[in-house]
């Protein structure tokens, strides 16, 4: 559980203190009269769609509802600018930077404390071996439960929320004070893990026992405590029985029916998909219209 190594960044500019977050307590929504929740509990509720353009030919580029950037410029924002808060650059990329999955992370404290919170900064990146990141932003205050349990017992599970514990997986959030549990706030289960000491998610479609292989350290100035990466090695995967396909290796999206965080209070859902169709080089580099493309002739 050692600390990794990163490039310094070149940036060392100060920047003035201020919230590394913003505080999302006090809203309640930002769009009046909304529509309720249309319930997708029975049968299929996904459209699956062509893809945009299904005449794409190479070379095409962007479809014709790009915008012309001569007329609509882009603007250049340095996230290091003098006076520039932390929180503007965290509500810029979560509010660009979508949607992300929720991973609802289960930790016990060393004397065996469970904690469960939700983490948007969250992701799997590599499958051989099934290794996954869960970033630890920086704050003002105390380092988190999660990263002190992580740091400490070096075992967590990681849950993926799903359409029906959207609201618990919300719950856990709250700032609560230490020792009130997580998991009587929000309701949900526990269930016990194989080879981890951390209790799984049991409403969580899909859950992921992981043991810890790094805390990475980022090499820069910071507001208050720096933020920090886990890097965590899946041991075990749980899938509902209903979700998982006679081979083991595919996920029923209509039954796993994934949330998406969006910006500030925001979240998705995955009611419509559409397919693109792949092929290779070998394949392509044969065709009249890549040859056109790349300037060559039949």
């Amino acid at each position: 559980m050692g600390s990794g190594d990163l490039p310094s960044l070149t940036h060392t500019t100060t920047i003035k203190p201020a919230p590394i977050k913003p505080n999302y307590s006090g809203l309640k929504g930002l769009t009046p009269g909304l529509f309720p929740w249309r319930d997708s509990t029975q049968g299929s509720f996904r459209t699956v769609t062509q893809s945009p353009r299904p005449d794409w030919h190479y070379g095409d580029g962007a479809t014709e509802g790009a915008v012309d950037p001569s007329i609509t410029p882009h603007v250049e924002i340095d996230p290091f600018a003098e006076g520039r808060p932390m929180s503007s650059n965290y509500a810029l990329m979560v509010s660009a930077i979508v949607p992300r999955p929720i991973g609802l992370v289960s930790t016990l404290s060393r004397d065996g404390k469970p904690n469960l919170a939700p983490f948007s900064y969250f992701q799997v990146v590599d499958h051989n071996p099934p290794m996954f990141v869960v970033g630890f932003a920086g704050r003002a205050g105390a380092s988190k439960d999660t990263l002190t349990n992580l740091e400490a017992t070096g075992e967590c599970t990681i849950n993926l929320v799903s359409e029906h514990m959207v609201e618990a997986a919300n719950a856990c959030s709250i700032d609560a004070p230490f020792g009130v549990s997580e998991w009587d706030i929000c309701g949900l289960k526990q269930a016990a893990s194989a080879v981890v000491r951390p209790a799984r998610v049991q409403e969580s479609v899909f859950s992921i026992e992981g043991k810890l292989v790094k805390i990475v350290d980022y090499d820069r100035k910071s507001v208050g405590s720096p933020g920090r990466l886990g890097i965590i090695e899946g041991v075990r995967f749980w899938v509902r029985e209903d979700a998982i396909d006679a081979q083991r290796k595919n996920v029923d999206l209509d039954v796993l029916r994934p949330v998406g965080q969006l910006g500030g209070i925001s979240y998705s859902r995955t009611t419509e998909t559409f397919e693109l169709p792949r092929t290779n080089w070998a394949t392509a580099s044969e065709t009249k219209e890549l040859k056109e493309s790349l300037g060559q002739k039949q």
